[in-house]
């Protein structure tokens, strides 16, 4: 099914209740984007769902809104139990991606009394237990962790009534495949099949790991398409510059030198830290962001960016899946991707939520046919410009007004 624009409808139409309607307006969202519209509904019947969706799409209220009425529903007339096991459960591949799913779910599960709690590694597993002793109701956490409380003991997942993968391309790509495989088990048998729990996954791609838990965990799911939604609204502008790449350092620094937030690639962790340097020698705040700095390192060069503090950062692919900042309005490729998924993950880390922004991939002119061949699988219709530093077209990709010709 294809999620399309739907006029009139509310989240209080699509079955939600009062306070959950009321905490989603608190939270910024009036009425509902085209993902929650088509996914709401059927995961309230309780029916397994298969959306496809890029990252900002609104798939986190999409999913979180309908379990949190969900559980509501079945525990209407029931005592809350002290030390009551979980009821839900979320995975996501990163701690980063966790918290920030913690951040907006939370407070629509309090609204109605549901208790929520992180589970990821990196950090000393005491205050996670402590509150599970306490008693939860739905868990949000990464595979590596559940897993190991599960061992532990700590963790029972045998009353878990609905289970989310978010970002399950990425969780495989991480290595995840089989904890979520063996953590999927354990969930409680349906009453409508022998799979298990009520299943909902959502994925920016369906490859071959993906539709291997498709297969194996989903039944007769609820399917969306909603991976076109954020490109094909004209929110977000994709640009190739073709450049020199003498003139390599020059165009980058013209591009950041802005007032927004603005993500920069690399493909080697180096070439982040060499290009952070230099923006700063330039007198443009930057940070790098990369797998080789902890993860309390990692995380205040997130909040700087977040808060402001620092207008760049220059990331590595695989730490930038920990990036979910709404108001990044500027993507730049510094290397251009090898292969269109990771094109769409790092685009889709603008265009957040409606918002408008732009990806500007930088390529010599011998990757110019490889790159077409990459937007073609990716999808998405790009121009491409040849530049030198200077030139009117980077100042307006900028941001930066462009003086006019006297």
């Amino acid at each position: 099914m294809q999620s399309e624009a739907v006029a009139d409808m509310t989240f209080a139409s699509l079955g939600l209740g009062d306070n959950i309607v009321r905490t989603l307006s608190e939270l910024g969202a009036e009425t509902p984007f085209p993902i929650q519209a088509a996914t709401i509904p059927p995961i309230i019947e309780g029916r397994d769902v298969l959306a496809r969706g890029r990252t900002g799409s609104g798939k986190t209220i999409a999913f979180g809104a309908p379990l949190v009425e969900s559980i509501l529903r079945s525990q209407a007339g029931k005592k809350r139990e002290f030390g009551r096991a979980p009821k839900a459960l979320i995975l996501a591949p990163t701690r980063e991606l966790a918290l920030q799913i913690d951040r907006t779910i939370q407070p629509i599960a309090r609204s109605v009394g549901l208790f929520t709690t992180q589970i990821y590694g990196g950090v000393p597993q005491g205050r996670q237990v402590g509150a599970l002793k306490k008693g939860v109701d739905i868990v949000i956490g990464t595979p590596g962790r559940i897993e190991d409380l599960v061992e532990q003991g700590k963790l029972d997942l045998s009353g878990i009534r609905i289970a989310v993968l978010d970002e399950a391309d990425h969780m495989c790509e991480l290595g995840f495949l089989e904890p979520v495989q063996r953590i999927l088990r354990l969930t409680a048998p349906s009453l409508t099949s022998s799979k298990g729990s009520q299943k909902l996954l959502f994925s920016a791609t369906l490859d071959r790991e993906v539709a291997a838990l498709v297969d194996e965990f989903l039944v007769e799911p609820a399917v969306f398409e909603v991976a076109g939604e954020d490109q094909d609204s004209g929110t977000i502008d994709h640009r190739v510059l073709v450049i020199d790449h003498r003139d390599k350092a020059e165009i980058l620094a013209s591009l950041v030198d802005r007032e927004g937030k603005t993500l920069v690639f690399t493909r080697t962790r180096a070439y982040a830290e060499m290009l952070a340097e230099q923006f700063d020698d330039a007198g443009i705040r930057a940070l790098a962001l990369h797998g080789d700095l902890n993860q309390a390192k990692r995380t205040r060069n997130l909040e700087r960016l977040t808060s402001g503090r620092v207008q760049v950062l220059v990331a590595t692919d695989v730490a930038a899946r920990g990036i979910h900042v709404d108001d990044i309005d500027l993507v730049v490729q510094a290397d251009a991707p090898d292969e269109y998924k990771t094109y769409l993950h790092r685009s889709g880390r603008t265009g957040r939520a409606g918002r408008a922004g732009t990806v500007v991939t930088l390529i010599p002119r011998q990757r110019r046919r490889r790159m077409a061949e990459l937007l073609d699988r990716a999808e998405i219709d790009a121009p491409f410009d040849e530049v030198r530093p200077g030139d009117d077209l980077l100042e307006e990709l900028s941001g930066r007004q462009v003086d006019p010709v006297a």
